[in-house]
């Protein structure tokens, strides 16, 4: 009775170390798990596909005007942040028109590919190869229309096992009912559909005196009441 009561506690203590090594290994990997959940900006490349000045006129899903200044904002910050941006337009001799001019200017240093007419731009082999070449696997996306030229590069990288966002007030759609089945077809095939603003913040990382008026002007493209916030900070004292 002795011999099996002490080999009973050896097994119960046995069991007891095993799931306790078992639980903090459990905790290490969803902590791991949650950073992984925000960007890296040394893995990040930008896409930013078909924002021409013809397809733009077809947008309803929101305003054209805050969606050029996302677009906008997103290319201050590739620059600012030494993200590569690679951007491409579908026959810009055409009736789509050339991209938008915020893209270059904003992200002078951008990788800019015209299409011959390939309506999905993964099937581009130059474009394919430009993010390639980035040997960046997080890919940040917005287009112009984001049921089509958004949502096929997407699928198709994510099924290439890279790791895509798309951002989804940088894009714009014919229709809020083409943007909303989007979203629900981008997400459950493992697309991660964000804000403007969130994708920044995480590219920011942040504040510090140096960098601290260029985030601010950037912010306030997304989101112009942040101007306010801002007034209120560099005021005068009275």
């Amino acid at each position: 009775m002795t011999i099996n009561f002490v080999n009973s506690m050896r097994t119960l203590a046995l069991a007891a170390a095993t799931a306790a090594v078992t639980a903090t290994a459990a905790v290490a990997q969803n902590s791991a798990n949650r950073m992984q959940q925000l960007l890296n900006p040394e893995d990040v490349v930008f896409l930013m596909v078909d924002h021409q000045t013809g397809l733009l006129q077809i947008v309803e899903d929101h305003n054209r005007t805050q969606l050029r200044a996302n677009v906008r904002a997103m290319a201050t910050a590739a620059e600012a942040a030494g993200i590569p941006v690679v951007a491409t337009s579908s026959v810009p001799t055409g009736p789509n028109g050339p991209l938008i001019p915020e893209i270059e200017e904003s992200a002078p240093d951008a990788v800019v590919i015209p299409r011959d007419g390939e309506i999905n731009a993964w099937d581009n082999d130059e474009f394919r190869a430009a993010v390639e070449e980035t040997g960046r696997r997080t890919i940040v996306i917005s287009g112009i229309l984001t049921s089509v030229c958004v949502a096929f590069p997407a699928l198709e990288m994510a099924a290439e096992g890279y790791d895509v966002i798309a951002v989804i007030d940088a894009s714009g759609d014919y229709s809020e009912l083409a943007s909303q089945a989007t979203i629900a077809r981008l997400a459950q095939s493992g697309v991660k559909v964000e804000s403007t603003f969130s994708v920044l913040s995480q590219i920011h990382g942040a504040w510090t005196p140096e960098n601290a008026a260029t985030w601010a002007g950037i912010y306030s493209d997304v989101a112009p009441s942040y101007r306010a916030v801002l007034e209120s900070f560099y005021a005068p004292e009275s």
